[in-house]
């Protein structure tokens, strides 16, 4: 997520507020917030949930939907996600 430099502090305030409800989220099995070393308003959130439904299931409830109103409103740009697995040799 790349966001407006000056409104990083108040999206750490959001994460803060947030983290503990999320990871207490049924299927959520780790969350963590990565910040870019020289782009400090470059901002990533790191989860892995249980399944795909679970995840669905997070997207569609109150708590993402009032979390991601406050967070959307402070990006210079959109947003992008991805869902990825682990590549097994």
């Amino acid at each position: 997520m790349t966001f407006r430099e000056e409104a990083v502090p108040e999206f750490l305030a959001i994460f803060e507020e947030s983290k503990n409800k999320i990871k207490a989220f049924k299927g959520c099995q780790h969350l963590e917030l990565l910040q870019g070393t020289s782009q400090p308003y470059l901002l990533f959130t790191l989860s892995y949930w249980e399944n795909e439904d679970a995840l669905d299931a997070y997207r569609q409830s109150d708590l993402f939907k009032a979390t991601w109103k406050k967070t959307k409103a402070l990006f210079a740009q959109k947003a992008e996600a991805w869902s990825v697995e682990e590549v097994r040799e």
